[in-house]
């Protein structure tokens, strides 16, 4: 059965099928409909469902909820813990649920019909943001605009930029520029998980600073470099001591991504130029470095095209997969995760789709992303390969996160349909260092090649 998409607006509908790229802003009229009766301040539909399974957006929890005491380093505590599942979809019932699931979530179901299942719980719309996002959203409303080819966004700062987007790039730059940490260290494990239940572990040092968020960055002082990261490699033991230094930019194909990559066999530092797309990246190497978060960087080699909105069972307040109670091999069962710690709620998504320009290179024919619209983040992705056969898709787990007064990407799971293997990443339940977020600052010489080698030298 075909998944039902909302219609689309005429003149959204004309710049989806091809009229040419024009400005992304709108007018302080339509901007003004931001945090009003129909639109939230994020541009998200106020108002629930017809039947009431999807709430109406409060955004009433900003911060820890009264009464938990969370500290940024510590696992959220979870505020839905006392709820059970309203149901539990299966292979057997999957057709029951079938207008409201992907293709992906439905092929997960076909090759693992024993032990692939999703438990739907109540959905929640109460995670509110910081008053300055707000702001900074509704001023990218009437200021923010495309590059002319779509390869950049200009005059925007601190959160999505297209609130009330208009087409299938829009929507994109919305995910890649959502709200997120402005500053995240933390200790994060990555797993390949094969199909005779052996796995494959590798861990990070992960610090990065998202210069777009910072809220000392007065928008006017932006200067476009997105963010500036660092990654020191712990495990396997082969790569152990390399360092990845990196910068990210908010119009890549003008500033297109820096890296540079110390090795500790030669104890130099290196450029590395090739470091995007779908250079291969993380445990068991089955997803792109431009699939982190299911997509980032930039999107010049497919063309992007709105679908609608849709009402889809996504992975949404995930706190229970972060139990520092549950060890790895628990967590991670062939297959699949265990469904046991997952929760799914009903919620309403944009969906774009990419496909392959003529002429590019890339390990993808089409992409299709489901992006929140409450968070403008991407959380589930289907990725077909050249001949339209869908080969892998991916789920990005998230949590409502008190530190960050925002929507924070937890396990990501990458799975190839093909070869029966999985990869999780952001795993954090066996580390004693939680991840710290949005505390500290580092000096401004720590991200660059001179401390890169100096870090590899110590």
């Amino acid at each position: 059965m075909k998944a039902k998409m909302k219609p689309l607006a005429a003149a959204t509908l004309l710049f989806v099928l091809g009229a040419p790229l024009a400005q992304a802003k709108v007018s302080a009229e339509e901007a003004a409909r931001l945090g009003g009766p129909e639109l939230t301040p994020m541009g998200a539909e106020r108002a629930g469902n017809a039947d009431g399974t999807i709430p109406e957006w409060t955004g009433s929890m900003v911060g820890a909820p009264d009464g938990s005491h969370y500290q940024t380093g510590t696992v959220h505590p979870n505020p839905y813990a006392n709820e059970k599942p309203l149901f539990v979809i299966t292979a057997q019932n999957m057709a029951q649920y079938a207008e409201k699931l992907t293709d992906g979530q439905k092929a997960l179901f076909e090759k693992y019909p024993d032990t692939f299942r999703m438990p739907v719980y109540p959905s929640h719309r109460d995670g509110g943001l910081a008053p300055q996002v707000y702001a900074n959203i509704k001023q990218n409303a009437v200021s923010a605009e495309l590059e002319p080819d779509g390869s950049g966004v200009m005059n925007a700062y601190g959160a999505a930029p297209f609130p009330i987007p208009q087409s299938g790039i829009e929507v994109l730059w919305n995910h890649n520029l959502h709200y997120s940490a402005f500053r995240e260290y933390a200790f994060y494990t990555g797993a390949a998980v094969y199909p005779n239940g052996q796995i494959a572990y590798d861990k990070v040092e992960y610090d990065i600073a998202s210069f777009y968020h910072d809220p000392q960055i007065e928008r006017s002082g932006f200067d476009g470099m997105q963010a500036s990261f660092m990654m020191n490699q712990l495990a396997p033991a082969r790569q152990k001591g390399e360092i990845l230094l990196g910068h990210t930019f908010i119009n890549p194909m003008a500033n297109p991504q820096q890296v540079w990559q110390y090795i500790p066999g030669t104890r130099r530092v290196r450029r590395a130029p090739n470091v995007a797309y779908d250079t291969p990246q993380g445990a068991g190497g089955i997803r792109g470095v431009d699939e982190d978060r299911l997509y980032n960087g930039s999107p010049d080699r497919f063309d992007w095209k709105l679908l609608g909105k849709q009402e889809i069972y996504i992975p949404y307040n995930a706190y229970e997969l972060d139990d520092p109670s549950l060890t790895y091999e628990e967590l991670l069962p062939p297959g699949h995760i265990n469904p046991e710690h997952t929760r799914f709620e009903l919620h309403r998504v944009w969906v774009i789709e990419g496909n392959l320009r003529e002429g590019s290179r890339h390990i993808y024919g089409k992409r299709r992303l489901y992006i929140d619209e409450d968070s403008w983040a991407a959380v589930l992705a289907d990725n077909y390969d050249a001949r339209g056969a869908l080969w892998r898709t991916a789920m990005q787990h998230f949590i409502y996160a008190y530190d960050l007064q925002g929507f924070h990407a937890r396990v990501a799971v990458y799975h190839d349909l093909i070869s029966g293997m999985y990869s999780a990443q952001r795993l954090i339940n066996e580390e004693n260092q939680k991840p710290v977020v949005n505390t500290g600052r580092r000096e401004e010489n720590f991200y660059t090649a001179a401390n890169l080698r100096k870090m590899g030298n110590r």
